[in-house]
């Protein structure tokens, strides 16, 4: 496969080419460029999000699951994260795993419930 249009270009010029495939829903284009700026900037937690927002609308679950576990483990209030990780999760059929990452995630964004 020739990577060459994912890969070129400074890192500035490929992560707008990224937010370009995937505002246009094209989600595995955007994960090839995305997975190069990952590789290239892994402290970087932005690039690392919207590469497992890719594929999890890409249905790449998995790839999804290991991206926002990697931020969770390093940014454990990272509640975006937390909630992509629960509905990844749910959509693998792992609901009560899923349940312990929304409940996290809502507790961080101030939403508690309400009952008694």
């Amino acid at each position: 496969m020739d990577t060459t249009y994912y890969d070129h270009g400074t890192p500035a010029e490929r992560w707008d080419r990224a937010r370009m495939f995937f505002d246009a829903k094209e989600y595995a284009s955007a994960a090839r460029i995305l997975g190069g700026l990952v590789e290239e900037v892994p402290e970087q937690t932005g690039p690392r999000l919207l590469l497992a927002r890719a594929y999890y609308h890409s249905a790449q679950l998995r790839r999804a699951e290991a991206e926002l576990r990697v931020i969770v483990e390093r940014d454990p209030v990272e509640h975006y994260a937390r909630l992509m990780l629960g509905r990844t999760l749910q959509r693998q059929s792992r609901q009560e795993e899923a349940e312990t990452h929304l409940r996290i995630a809502s507790a961080l964004a101030g939403d508690f419930d309400e009952r008694t």
